[in-house]
């Protein structure tokens, strides 16, 4: 086998070259010395040997009667000579000696082959590496340059842009790192890796790894948001519900969120759980501080209002509004911390009223009925845990809350203030008088209807409103009779 086939066999096998790639820098080459000696290479025919074990350089020339251009033309005479049966305005290749070819002519060819060589390098080892952008790979410190550390991949080299480097890590020589692959560029000795650990995708890559619910798609990563080298949250689901999302990634005595903490140099972790609901979505998402409620300001500028105690206040924000930052990113929502006292101070009983009045005004007439709110604890914006105990005193009725409340006759309700009994209140007259105001849309009473609403009885025993027909009271049961008026 000659010399070109072993060179041509050494850059397809051992080097990694394709075959066309390699004959395509042959080719390349032998045209540009050609160019170089003949001043054009429009005209010249490169042909290789099947085993590629040779090839040959012609010169395609027009046969003439006369000729003009040499270098494209031939004299029928000399054609003859080649070839006996050749006519006029024929083609002849005619075999060039490469070997005739000037010096700088040679040296231009080099120039090509060592140039080609090289964009098929660097087209082979980006056809390799760009279906891993996405992915984590491992490599070893090389070297810094102005806060950029440069990192020994094997085929490539890799680089950790300063911006992308976590302020808690340090390395030095030979160190491993494990990084993000985020970009790929090509280099004039190949291909760069741009590489990164402070990418909220490289926790996740890394959790992908250690978790296998994530892997069989059991638990979902709904997003993830960091803040490098000090704390990232991420907000996980699942797709089963005899499955924990949490308890998933946490792993048996945290053992998995631990490995994923030891990669990220001791970097703070909370894995929460998602919800569709932004109340209970906001709640998590200030873990780790415990949040007593959540108050929706604006639907649709999506701002909100947690409430915590004192001592959970700071945690909640934490340091330099850390925490609460990150809830925001990772909510898609503003939000706003206060303590019981200093919520207190805000007047939430109009913002909640205004909700519901939007909530009512937003829907089909048809569904704006008394009959959907009957109970306390249905009121938008009323505290539950008030609610709760109105009902075990027995005032779960909207109703005959109103009429008690009116008559000075709720009082001593255990666990529940003069405050918290006012503000029900509030909410109670602002949702009944909006209720209200549509059935004012109906006829108006007949003068004997009008008569006989002027006169009113209530229950001596609950207070309940009753009428002339009632053997029985309807909330408390007791039983009376009226007297007629003797005159």
């Amino acid at each position: 086998m000659s010399e070109m086939a072993d060179a041509i066999r050494e850059l397809t096998q051992e080097k990694g070259f394709s075959l066309d790639s390699v004959k395509q820098t042959i080719e390349n080459t032998l045209r540009a010395a050609y160019k170089r000696t003949f001043g054009t290479a429009d005209n010249c025919v490169i042909t290789f040997a099947d085993d590629m074990s040779d090839v040959t350089v012609a010169s395609r020339k027009t046969i003439v009667d006369g000729v003009y251009d040499p270098v494209t033309e031939i004299e029928l005479e000399d054609a003859l000579k080649l070839s006996p049966e050749c006519e006029l305005g024929d083609e002849i290749d005619i075999i060039v000696d490469p070997k005739s070819f000037d010096r700088s002519a040679v040296s231009v060819g080099k120039q090509e082959t060592h140039k080609g060589l090289n964009e098929s390098f660097k087209d082979k080892l980006y056809n390799e590496y760009k279906d891993k952008v996405g992915e984590i790979i491992i490599g070893y410190f090389q070297r810094e340059y102005n806060g950029n550390i440069y990192v020994d991949l094997g085929k490539v080299e890799g680089v950790l842009p300063k911006k992308y480097q976590s302020p808690r890590e340090t390395y030095q020589k030979n160190d491993r790192i494990k990084a993000f692959i985020v970009d790929l560029k090509r280099i004039s000795s190949g291909l760069q890796l741009v590489l990164s650990r402070s990418d909220p995708k490289f926790v996740q890559s890394i959790l992908e790894l250690e978790v296998p619910e994530i892997q069989d798609k059991t638990v979902e990563i709904k997003k993830i948001v960091r803040d490098a080298g000090y704390r990232t949250k991420i907000a996980v689901a699942t797709t089963k519900e005899d499955v924990d999302p949490v308890g998933s990634c946490v792993g048996p005595k945290g053992l998995r969120i631990q490995n994923v903490i030891r990669e990220l140099e001791g970097e703070k972790i909370d894995v929460l759980r998602y919800s569709d609901d932004p109340v209970v979505f906001i709640k998590n998402a200030l873990s780790p501080a415990e949040v007593n409620r959540v108050v929706i300001l604006d639907d649709e500028k999506k701002t909100a209002l947690a409430i915590v105690n004192d001592e959970q206040f700071s945690v909640a924000i934490g340091k330099n509004g850390q925490n609460v930052r990150l809830a925001n990113r990772l909510c898609d929502w503003s939000i706003d911390v206060k303590t019981e006292e200093q919520a207190a101070e805000m007047d939430l009983t109009e913002i909640t009223t205004r909700r519901a009045q939007e909530l009512f005004s937003n829907a089909p007439q048809a569904q704006v009925e008394p009959e959907e709110i009957s109970v306390i604890a249905d009121l938008p914006g009323v505290n539950q845990e008030v609610a709760a105990k109105l009902k075990e005193a027995g005032y779960e009725d909207i109703e005959k809350f109103a009429v008690a409340y009116e008559n000075g006759e709720i009082e001593g309700i255990d666990g529940v203030t003069a405050e918290e009994l006012e503000e029900v209140s509030k909410i109670v007259h602002n949702s009944v008088e909006f209720v209200e105001e549509e059935d004012n849309s109906e006829d108006a009473p007949s003068e004997e209807n009008a008569a006989a609403e002027e006169e009113e009885y209530f229950c001596p025993e609950c207070g309940a409103k009753i009428t002339l027909d009632m053997t029985h009271c309807p909330s408390c049961g007791v039983e009376f009779e009226f007297e007629e008026d003797e005159e």
